[in-house]
């Protein structure tokens, strides 16, 4: 399976880099939101949800890679039920797959994880023990 990334996250990148190099004039645009503006257009375009990540031009990976690092790492909020056995974690809402590969994950693969997660909601970070999240 190929790493994809999700038109939210696409979305999200470009909000990043439109607040951090606003247009000077408001047609021109930095280079890394022109390269992820011509990625989110093709998505919109062939109504794709999701575009694979090695078709990203180096430019918008980089630009892309570069909100990702903003975000948090891990859903860990330090009450993992994994480590007792269970399949699925009641504080993160990972699998335990999921949970041991975390660090090799890519950032895409670590992004799905966390739109289902969130989506999801069920997990202790969302509920009971959201302040932990923040």
């Amino acid at each position: 399976m190929t790493d994809r990334i999700h038109i939210t996250d696409m979305e999200a990148a470009i909000n990043h880099w439109r607040a951090r190099a606003p247009s000077p004039d408001g047609v021109h645009l930095a280079p890394e939101l022109a390269a992820l503006a011509e990625v989110y257009a093709r998505m919109v375009v062939a109504r794709a949800e999701e575009v694979e990540e090695r078709l990203l031009t180096p430019q918008a990976r980089a630009a892309w890679l570069d909100w990702y690092a903003t975000t948090p790492d891990t859903p860990c909020i330090a009450i993992c039920s994994t480590s007792q056995g269970d399949a699925w974690c009641k504080g993160c809402g990972r699998s335990f797959a999921e949970v041991q590969q975390w660090l090799e994950m890519s950032p895409a693969a670590k992004r799905a994880v966390w739109r289902r997660i969130t989506r999801e909601g069920q997990a202790l970070r969302f509920t009971r023990y959201a302040e932990r999240a923040l």
